[in-house]
């Protein structure tokens, strides 16, 4: 497996991006993790309803937006991930200076169109 991934706004809806990202991190052979409102599964990540701690992530991947990021923040800092892609719809000045200042690269792009163009 290549890097470990946290979707973070994971939706069971097979029509919702974050379903669909989780679908192609998989078959990328990216190690992913999902936290969302409901339990379930894509493929085969759990998708967790708790800030479970991760050890060893290397991209935290949003599709929350910027108000209900709020209560992920120190959650998503104790994680240290190396980065956090903030895709279309989830950008948050406020959290990217937040990682900014813990040394956590922040990155504006879409996780599909990454993984499509071998960028992620």
């Amino acid at each position: 497996m290549k890097r470990r991934t946290l979707v973070i706004g994971a939706s069971l809806n097979p029509n919702k991006y974050s379903n669909i990202a989780i679908k192609r991190l998989i078959d990328s052979k990216v190690e992913t993790f999902a936290i969302g409102l409901r339990e379930g599964t894509v493929g085969n990540v759990i998708i967790e309803t708790e800030k479970k701690y991760f050890t060893n992530i290397d991209t935290v991947t949003l599709y929350l937006n910027p108000e209900r990021q709020k209560k992920y923040y120190d959650y998503i800092l104790s994680l240290q991930p190396n980065r956090v892609i903030f895709n279309p719809g989830t950008e948050n000045e406020e959290f990217i200076n937040l990682l900014k200042e813990n040394g956590i690269e922040s990155e504006i792009a879409c996780t599909l169109v990454l993984l499509s163009t071998r960028q992620y």
